[in-house]
């Protein structure tokens, strides 16, 4: 089974309710670390402008960059669930191995705080909240219920099986587990 997101960029109003609670329920300090973020995609002119968000985090891929380059072994798929996991123990720490992980990833997913010796951390998809049987917490969070989770099955069932939005470049190599609801660029020539 492979767990993975769902987003519908036609209602993301850039409330960065989900970046927050994220940060909030895994203890994550202010500064350079997000395992989710809020993006503002602004593109056209007036008299045509448009805007829309992506809200991302990582995409638990099927075949993760990130673990492949991991010279410590300290990423790894989660066999039940297909949740991309780091081993904080296993791994070496931006100053020793210099972040393969961070380099391989075409989401710039693997993040390091201020300090040279921190270990790599990343979104894990809240995953003691799904053996749980609940949402993750950039899901429950969302005002306007642009985000879901749960097996990719079941999204792709709801929701579709796209994964074009603006903003999102997809990987067919590493087949990131997410669903989209792309927002249509309206108006002149989106340039």
């Amino acid at each position: 089974m492979q767990y993975g997101f769902y987003f519908d960029q036609t209602r993301c109003t850039g409330c960065f309710a989900c970046a927050v609670a994220c940060k909030d329920w895994h203890d994550i300090p202010a500064g350079p670390v997000s395992w989710r973020s809020v993006t503002a995609l602004e593109k056209g002119k007036y008299p045509h402008p448009f805007l829309a968000y992506l809200s991302e985090s990582c995409y638990h891929c099927a075949h993760p960059a990130c673990g492949e380059v991991c010279p410590a072994g300290a990423i790894a798929k989660e066999q039940d669930t297909g949740i991309v996991v780091v081993d904080g123990d296993a791994c070496l720490g931006r100053s020793v191995c210099g972040g393969p992980c961070r380099d391989a990833c075409p989401y710039g997913v693997p993040q390091y705080a201020d300090s040279e010796s921190d270990t790599m951390q990343k979104c894990d998809l809240c995953r003691e909240r799904v053996q749980a049987g609940t949402l993750p917490v950039c899901v429950e969070s969302c005002p306007l219920r642009a985000l879901d989770a749960g097996p990719m099955e079941v999204l792709r069932e709801k929701y579709g099986k796209s994964q074009e939005a603006v903003g999102f470049v997809c990987s067919r190599e590493l087949q990131p587990s997410v669903v989209f609801k792309g927002k249509k660029i309206t108006g002149g020539s989106g340039s």
